[in-house]
């Protein structure tokens, strides 16, 4: 299912997204030489709608010419059919950020087996950094995910913006299985579509090319936000929802995607429902956690506690595929940690 290619094709500066599938069959690994070595990992459309990490790689290349780049770079391009459809994914299709190693639930279909074979690939060619960029569909800054919080990966961060989420609990992402050799951040660039979100993906991966080694110094807790993820919210497939829909099971406010990162109070109105707890609610370790976050009292979903949610959305289908939203609290910035790995270091 995977092809590797050491050029790029002709006509992919200039092809959307939704055309890339004439272009390629299936998830593609693209080599380019750099002057540095080892490469800079940057995996696009794992989801089929975000397409802003196309869009940054086209522009870059294209404005980089027939220049050596700075750092080889390598590239995966993800879910060309999706893209296709304008869908994150197709019925019937596993997600490609939950295929990689170290996930469960799609052991033996050939995405796992692709991307399993990007993972040993780039692994035994050595990384400098790994990059996932995506987009979201409500309304969100610019912010990086991180899975570990040593300096390193911080300060790659950094480059992207000074919002950072450390988030442990979803096995077979990119991210996740990256990051136990070399610094691994996905990047959530706002709605996709919008000419400076991919501009600002653009302008990162470019200054990531042209880094030497990551800084010695520690970051200061006064440039960083740093978040952690406590808990993902879903909707039951049994159960209805609908934005502003009073027929529905639950009727969520038709500005929910506005909560995204304020601090919410407890007593926050998420929406109503005729049901006892129509939402369900795990923690990074998938217990049931809905009663600790959640109340619903007199028709009402109401928050429990203090919290910040992230990636809410309004888009009904993403809502299935994937989920409602993240809860997650202020994070003090931790001490130093050492590297976990000798391939993190500079080339």
């Amino acid at each position: 299912m995977l092809t590797v290619l050491d050029t790029l094709p002709e006509r992919f500066l200039d092809s959307p997204a939704r055309e890339l599938h004439q272009l390629f069959s299936g998830p593609t690994l693209i080599h380019l030489p750099g002057r540095r070595q080892p490469a800079l990992f940057v995996s696009v459309l794992l989801h089929g709608n975000e397409d802003s990490g196309v869009v940054a790689l086209q522009r870059l290349l294209r404005r980089n010419g027939r220049r050596v780049l700075p750092r080889a770079l390598s590239i995966l391009v993800g879910n060309v059919t999706a893209a296709r459809a304008g869908l994150r994914r197709l019925d019937g299709q596993p997600d490609y950020n939950r295929v990689w190693p170290g996930g469960q639930g799609y052991a033996d279909s050939p995405e796992t087996a692709a991307m399993g074979e990007v993972h040993r690939v780039m692994q035994e060619r050595g990384v400098f950094a790994s990059i996932d960029i995506h987009n979201n569909t409500g309304l969100n800054p610019h912010y990086g995910v991180v899975n570990r919080l040593d300096q390193a990966v911080l300060h790659l961060a950094l480059l992207f913006s000074r919002t950072v989420v450390w988030f442990r609990g979803l096995a077979g992402t990119q991210t996740t299985s990256f990051s136990p050799f070399c610094p691994a951040l996905t990047v959530e660039c706002g709605k996709p579509g919008w000419d400076a979100n991919a501009e600002h993906a653009a302008r990162f991966v470019e200054a990531c090319l042209h880094l030497s080694q990551f800084p010695a110094h520690d970051v200061h807790e006064r440039d960083i936000d740093l978040y952690h993820t406590l808990a993902t919210v879903r909707v039951p497939s049994a159960v209805s929802f609908g934005f502003g829909d009073s027929l529905a099971d639950i009727d969520f406010d038709p500005q929910l995607d506005h909560m995204n990162f304020r601090a919410l109070e407890p007593g926050t109105v998420f929406g109503q429902t005729r049901l006892p707890m129509p939402i369900g609610v795990v923690d990074e370790s998938g217990s049931d956690v809905a009663g600790d976050f959640f109340a619903c009292e007199d028709g009402r979903i109401t928050l429990q506690r203090a919290a910040t949610p992230a990636m809410l959305t309004l888009d009904e289908k993403v809502v299935r595929q994937d989920c409602l939203c993240y809860l997650m609290d202020r994070l003090p910035l931790p001490r130093r940690q050492p590297q976990e790995s000798a391939l993190c270091a500079s080339a």
